[in-house]
Parts: structure tokens; C-alpha cells; sequence
């Protein structure tokens, strides 16, 4: 089975900064990394090292051919990725001593997907395959729609979040996941309890793993509901976690793995990721993973 991640890439410029950059101010950077970012192309590098099958859909500017070389050496398919007069999506970051920092996001290239683009990738789909969107990039339900024609599984991990949008096409969706404050928002609840039995309610067929921080994932459907407790670690950034999880529990769920274990592989990638610093870089390895699991004794 291969899984289909439409999804965006970004340069992240960023800038070491004694305070942020003020009205009329000109401020010397101490430091500057250009580094790969953006969350489609985080879960494509998580799902290639969890060792699934990816092909990243996507867009970029002609002239960051770089971006491409680098998501081949981590193990993504890159053949349907676009280049485009458009400039890549980016970020201007602006990072703080005290670890605060400003973003300036530019969408780019990660919007400028065409219909022709998602037809021409969809078309050589097999049934079972998968699609993951995230919802950085356009024509979210215009390819949940020729997903489903082609009798390809969607998941949607619609961050950042848009209400709106979401609800519009959660009906196209088989697996959500989200976080316990969007699902919330989403179905209209106070409370964990409350948000696990009204979704099956309002969306019986829809399966979702709600991420709870420190307190694990819950998974949910119409007719079973578990949690997973997260591991304990210190934490030095938590840049790509979610991201992270997602590649590794989607993989092990495309594998023919129980959810529970599915989860407890994917909360341990995450774990590990966390005590490392960057994005991409961070994400560990399925043999790293293998062997944290191992360390457990539980």
C-alpha cells in the first residue's frame, strides 16, 4: 500500500535574536538557519523513516531543487512534487534568548496545487491506498472528493485548524486527528468525555486519534473506544511531535498493526523526537524506536 501525502514544504528562515526586531529598527542576527519545514513534508520524513511507502504531493519553486535532494536522502518519494514559478512556501522566524519567537508565514507554492496536479497522481491510486492531508495547502476537499472516487482512504490532520472547513468535509474523512482543544471545537463540547461519545454520534463511520499532551491519545469509532498513556522524557523541543506520531502511527496501522500498538509505536517516535532539537532532523529511526520500546518495562 502506498500513502498519498498531499501536503506542504517550507523553508524555515530562521534568525537568533536578542529581542524581536522593533517598528523602524535595523538588528543584526546572531544566528541564521535555513532549515526544511512545513508539516506535510515533517509526516512524509516520519512516515519514509517508520518505513512506509510515501509519495509526497506537493509544490515548490524551481530553483530549490536542495528541497527535493533532501526528502529523497530521508526516504520520500519526491516524483510528484511540481516546481513552479510560485516561491516555496517559508517562514521568517525570528528566535529569542528566551526562546520566544515571531513568525511570518508565506504560503507560496503550497497553494498553488491544481486539479490536473491531483487527477494525474490519483489516477494511478489502488483501492486501500491512502491519502493524508494537512490544511497548509489548497484543493483539501477537491482531493478528499477524487479520493473517495478512487476508493482511497483519507486521513486529515486539519492543523492549522479551521473549523469551518474541517466540518465541511469531515463526511469524506476515515481517520481524523486532531488534538483534544480542535476536536472540541469542532463537535461543540466542554470536555474529553463529552467529545468522545458525540463524534461517533454525529459521524458513526469516522475513526479519530485525539492526542492528549502528556496524557497520551485516545483513539475512537462508533464502537470502540482506548487510550495510550505517552512516555516520560525530557523535553528540549517539541518541533515535529505531532508530526512525528502521525507518520509512525500511520504507518504501523498500514501494516496491519492492532491501534494500541499502532499508538504506543508512534507515542515512542514522538518521545524520542521531543529530547531532540529541529524538525526533520529530530525524527528518529524505526530501529531507535525499536530499541526505546525495548528499554520499557511495561
Amino acid at each position: 500500500m502506498t500513502i498519498y501525502n498531499v501536503g506542504s514544504i517550507n523553508l524555515d528562515h530562521v534568525y537568533q535574536l536578542d529581542h524581536f526586531v522593533r517598528p523602524g529598527e535595523t538588528m543584526a542576527s546572531d544566528d541564521y538557519q535555513c532549515l526544511l519545514g512545513g508539516k506535510g513534508a515533517n509526516q512524509s520524513v516520519a512516515l519514509a523513516k517508520a518505513g512506509a511507502d510515501v509519495k509526497h504531493v506537493g509544490a515548490i519553486h524551481h530553483s530549490n531543487q536542495a528541497i527535493l535532494s533532501q526528502l529523497q536522502s530521508l526516504g520520500v518519494d519526491t516524483q510528484l512534487i511540481n516546481t513552479t514559478e510560485v516561491p516555496t512556501g517559508h517562514a521568517i522566524i525570528q528566535l529569542t534568548k528566551q526562546a520566544e519567537n515571531a513568525i511570518i508565514l508565506y504560503q507560496g507554492a503550497n497553494h498553488a496545487l491544481t486539479e490536473q496536479q491531483i487527477d494525474d497522481v490519483l489516477q494511478n491510486a489502488q483501492a486501500g491506498d491512502w491519502v493524508l492531508l494537512q490544511n497548509e495547502t489548497n484543493l483539501i476537499e477537491y482531493v478528499m472528493q477524487k479520493a473517495k472516487q478512487c476508493e482511497v482512504k483519507v486521513a486529515f490532520n486539519p492543523a492549522p485548524m479551521d473549523a469551518e472547513l474541517t466540518k465541511q468535509v469531515l463526511g469524506l474523512v476515515d481517520l481524523l486527528i486532531v488534538n483534544e482543544v480542535e476536536a472540541m471545537d469542532l463537535i461543540g463540547t466542554q470536555d474529553i468525555a463529552s467529545t468522545i461519545k458525540a463524534f461517533p454520534q454525529a459521524y458513526p463511520d469516522l475513526e479519530v486519534l485525539m492526542t492528549l499532551g502528556k496524557d497520551g491519545v485516545c483513539y475512537f469509532n462508533g464502537k470502540e473506544h482506548l487510550q495510550v498513556e505517552a512516555f516520560s522524557v525530557q523535553a528540549v523541543d517539541t518541533t515535529a511531535a505531532g508530526d512525528t506520531f502521525i507518520g509512525f502511527c500511520l504507518s504501523a496501522l498500514m501494516a496491519g498493526e492492532p491501534v494500541t500498538k499502532a499508538i504506543r509505536r508512534a507515542c515512542a517516535a514522538s518521545a524520542l523526537c521531543v529530547t531532540r532539537l529541529g524538525a526533520a532532523a529530530s525524527i528518529p529511526t524505526q530501529q531507535e524506536v525499536t530499541d526505546f520500546l525495548a528499554l520499557q518495562n511495561d
